[in-house]
């Protein structure tokens, strides 16, 4: 894949199995033990086939039970971002919810894709691992767990072997996505890629695994009851100090253009392409030799009662919104129902004031509301959605082909890579290097604002470069 590889995303305790393997019931369940009506894992993969439809999965404008979800295209050509809010994700206390923003000239195809195939090879290592790695059945997955006896303690106490768990499933779940998108037929990522924000909440246990700069932040509530933002993810920006010091090891360069010092890039040894501004995505993989990489950093968290949202969002909204000023919009909503939409028209109205000649960046926004709770049928309709909406989502719209075979031209301008007139073409890569650590997690990017594109340059060996 490159030439630097990952040997950081080993478990934190054994990962010896006992021997014995565990049965779909087990998986099924978020309480080992208790008798509960649920689909058996079986019963969940036979229904992957049928992924549009799904009741619990939502991917366009609209609502589920505990969430909002919203999207909007900017001013370079397609809407590349991609979001996702799957409820009952292998088991009724399980949901998965997802950002992809993608870059280059199929980065819309990449980041739908993504959104796609990620959280079913989620779902399969998942499964695989538990197999492998827990024969006694007692820490099926479960949203609180303690230790039964002294020798469990011993062994690896039930958090650390959670979290191992859920930490080799995403590596895993990403690895076999960035293999796929390398290998397939129809989709060309070699100039394309995108970025991931993914989180799985179950029970009080919330899961992340993420690359590129997209982000997710909690609004949470303090000792005087006051709403506080607090970071969830880092934005993975080539200048953070361990991407930087990757991508230089692996010959790849880092600077940022004269025009814009505020937006550090990577590019390639020998050519001045194609200034990607992220330090890991998915596909680009003519930067995956030089030291961009698709292993996700990851990162548990344990809620409490005073946490009250999550919300997941590109960097369309985070180049113009601070974290406070995003959890002050979501939280003084209308409706729950309504402030993904109003929290994309603030960010469009931004865009407008501080950027007047830039073009907007495409917005995509999940909110999850952790106690579970929505608005009611009436307030949810009288701000403009209806149930249609939702199942929009499951009607098959040739639009959201991942192979650029239907309706959607796949060579379609997108604008995220300049044009001619504005550069000469160059290119653009990713590669596969170590798994980052908890160092960094102080560092954001806050400050940075990224008011141009992901990708500035095509390679000029993209596609019609002679065999070597």
């Amino acid at each position: 894949m490159g030439c630097c590889v990952s040997t950081s995303s080993k478990s934190t305790c054994s990962s010896k199995s006992n021997g014995d393997t565990v049965s779909p019931s087990c998986l099924e369940i978020g309480f080992c033990g208790q008798k509960r009506t649920r689909r058996t894992f079986s019963d969940h993969v036979i229904s992957l086939h049928h992924l549009p439809s799904l009741p619990s999965r939502i991917f366009s404008n609209g609502k589920s039970r505990g969430s909002c979800i919203f999207t909007q295209q900017g001013r370079k050509g397609i809407n590349q971002d991609a979001m996702i809010v799957w409820e009952d994700f292998m088991s009724e206390d399980m949901i998965f919810c997802g950002v992809f923003d993608g870059h280059g000239p199929h980065g819309h195809l990449v980041a739908r894709k993504v959104r796609d195939a990620l959280p079913v090879k989620l779902l399969s290592f998942l499964h695989s691992s538990e197999s492998k790695r827990n024969g006694s059945g007692k820490t099926c997955f479960k949203g609180n767990v303690k230790p039964d006896s002294v020798e469990f303690e011993k062994d690896c106490s039930t958090e650390d072997k959670m979290n191992s768990l859920w930490r080799e499933a995403f590596m895993k779940a990403y690895k076999a996505m960035d293999k796929e998108l390398r290998s397939h037929p129809n989709l060309d990522c070699f100039c394309s890629g995108s970025t991931a924000v993914t989180i799985v909440k179950q029970g009080s246990n919330l899961f992340m695994g993420y690359i590129g700069d997209s982000r997710a932040i909690m609004g949470s509530k303090d000792s005087n009851d006051s709403m506080v933002a607090i970071q969830l993810t880092v934005d993975l920006k080539p200048d953070l100090p361990r991407e930087a010091e990757r991508i230089k090891r692996c010959k790849g360069r880092v600077f940022a253009l004269q025009d814009e010092p505020e937006v550090p890039r990577v590019w390639l040894p020998f050519d001045d392409a194609p200034g990607l501004a992220m330090a890991r995505a998915f596909g680009d993989f003519c930067l995956k030799e030089y030291g961009v990489i698709s292993i996700p950093e990851f990162s548990h968290r344990q809620l409490t009662d005073r946490d009250q949202f999550i919300v997941l969002a590109s960097d369309g909204v985070w180049d113009v919104l601070s974290n406070e000023e995003v959890v002050e919009i979501v939280s003084s909503a209308p409706t729950r129902s309504s402030a993904a939409r109003i929290l994309v028209d603030s960010a469009a109205r931004e865009w407008k004031l501080k950027y007047p000649t830039s073009k907007m960046d495409d917005c995509a926004v999940v909110c999850l509301f952790l106690d579970g709770k929505m608005d009611s049928e009436s307030d949810y309709d009288e701000q403009g959605f209806s149930s249609a909406t939702i199942q929009s989502n499951h009607s098959g719209n040739p639009i959201e082909s991942d192979d650029g075979q239907k309706s959607e031209p796949s060579l379609q301008r997108n604008f995220t890579v300049r044009s001619s007139e504005e550069n000469e073409t160059n290119g653009a890569l990713t590669v596969d290097v170590e798994d980052g650590t908890a160092d960094d997690q102080n560092w954001s990017g806050l400050e940075g604002v990224t008011r141009v594109n992901s990708l500035v340059q095509l390679p000029r060996f993209s596609e019609e470069r002679p065999n070597s």
